[in-house]
């Protein structure tokens, strides 16, 4: 796969190159994929710790590092998910595709997220970790990382190098504090020297498993598998494995995960339910529709494209990748489940409101995400009085910003293709003419 500067040009599941961006950094990595020395006797494969056997660990992670020959254990609470594992030693997932396929994961095991002291000597002795948990329980969980951690560090010394695979915004400085918080004085500055703490954008889709499906290891995925992961963070060289992207700096690939992927993804949520719509695939199908979003994913790009100097037309091309992918009606996801939290969808900072304190700091002018953020305050209240205070305190929007949502939240009745010619009015009314 070529990564020239760290930029994978991604259209489904085929990688094509990028012109090299003077403003990006790629060291070229030098660490092995999945294999120690060979010595008689000994189990050759390195071992990735995999904390947390959910949807994202089982149906992305995990497999990512076992087709790269690590054995893969999985660290979790439910048993019933552990005994499986420990029982079959393997396990498939199915690729949402037509006709679906399944995917093999072999050399696979599975350790009782209670068992206190099994956690801590997993830790001690993996190679590489992973946590996908959901912020709540990475805090809880924390201080017997912290112990794990301590205990390698007295046992050999080893550097450990975590991929913090969740949704949640500064991840690594959280993590960092919760750790520290759990270590005697005399082990901190260890965090800082050796332990890696590394952010990663999570772009495979993973729909909720149907209740009717009663293997507790089944999971059905998307094609697209690349993981972009925080250069900068590594603690020496990051490993050569299929599909991880180390990339610096990292927070292009973070803003591009949560003011295109997720931004977008939750307008089409809004959009859709407004108009009766189960489903993502169903909604995206609509040619309204279809054009809102690919709209304000447009504005979107233009601003990260000013913000880091990455040539639109490569994030365009992601966007445009990012409707294909939302109109696979083999994954089922539905509008209730990309469109539920709406509140911290709409905070300041998040998808929405982020987005649209983005483009005024970087000269875009998003109307159609104001569209959206519109749509998103309408699934909390229709009274406009709480819409407007909403707006003005979870959401941090300034004065303009929130008299546009306002504006548009009168329109949301509309068709949706009346809605984009009457957007595209208002933006023009703000943009002014072009010339």
């Amino acid at each position: 796969m070529d990564r020239r500067n760290g930029i994978p040009f991604v259209v489904g599941d085929a990688v094509r190159s990028v012109p090299p961006l003077s403003f990006a950094t790629q060291t070229k990595t030098t660490g092995r994929c999945g294999q120690r020395s060979l010595r008689a006797g000994w189990d050759t494969r390195m071992k990735f710790l995999m904390y947390g056997a959910g949807s994202i660990g089982r149906g992305f992670i995990g497999p990512l590092f076992a087709k790269a020959g690590y054995e893969v254990v999985f660290i979790d609470v439910n048993r019933a998910i552990v005994d499986a594992l420990n029982q079959r030693r393997s396990y498939h997932y199915t690729i949402a595709a037509d006709p679906p396929r399944d995917i093999p994961v072999s050399g696979v095991r599975g350790v009782d997220g209670r068992d206190e002291r099994a956690v801590i000597d997993e830790i001690a002795s993996c190679d590489l970790m992973a946590v996908s948990l959901g912020a709540s329980v990475l805090q809880l969980v924390a201080p017997l990382i912290a112990k794990g951690f301590s205990k390698r560090m007295r046992q050999s010394g080893k550097p450990l190098n975590l991929l913090i695979c969740e949704n949640l915004k500064d991840a690594a400085h959280l993590l960092e504090g919760w750790l520290r918080d759990a270590l005697p004085p005399t082990e901190e500055a260890l965090i800082r020297e050796n332990c890696g703490l590394i952010e990663a954008a999570i772009g495979r889709m993973v729909p909720v498993t149907p209740p009717h499906v009663d293997d507790p290891l089944h999971v059905t995925v998307e094609a697209y598998a690349f993981l972009p992961v925080d250069r900068a963070a590594f603690v020496g060289e990051p490993p050569e494995i299929e599909g991880l992207i180390p990339y610096a700096p990292f927070a292009f690939y973070e803003e591009r995960k949560l003011y295109l992927h997720n931004m977008g993804h939750a307008i089409c949520a809004y959009l859709g339910m407004r108009e009766g719509h189960e489903t993502i695939a169903s909604a995206i199908a609509v040619p309204g529709i279809r054009l809102l979003v690919q709209s304000a994913m447009t504005e979107s790009a233009a601003m990260l494209s000013v913000k880091f100097g990455v040539p639109f037309t490569r994030i365009f091309d992601h966007a445009e990748d990012l409707l294909l992918r939302f109109s696979n009606r083999a994954l089922g996801d539905t509008c209730e489940r990309v469109g539920r939290d709406p509140l911290r969808k709409i905070a300041a900072g998040d998808r929405l409101a982020g987005a649209l304190a983005q483009c005024r700091e970087h000269g875009v002018y998003p109307a159609y995400i104001a569209l959206g953020y519109a749509a998103a305050l309408a699934h909390v209240t229709d009274n406009a009085e709480e819409m407007a205070q909403i707006a003005k305190e979870v959401g941090a929007l300034p004065e303009d910003q929130i008299a546009l949502v306002m504006r548009l939240r009168e329109t949301l009745d509309f068709p949706a293709e009346a809605l984009l010619e009457t957007v595209g009015q208002i933006k023009k009314e703000l943009r002014g003419d072009i010339v």
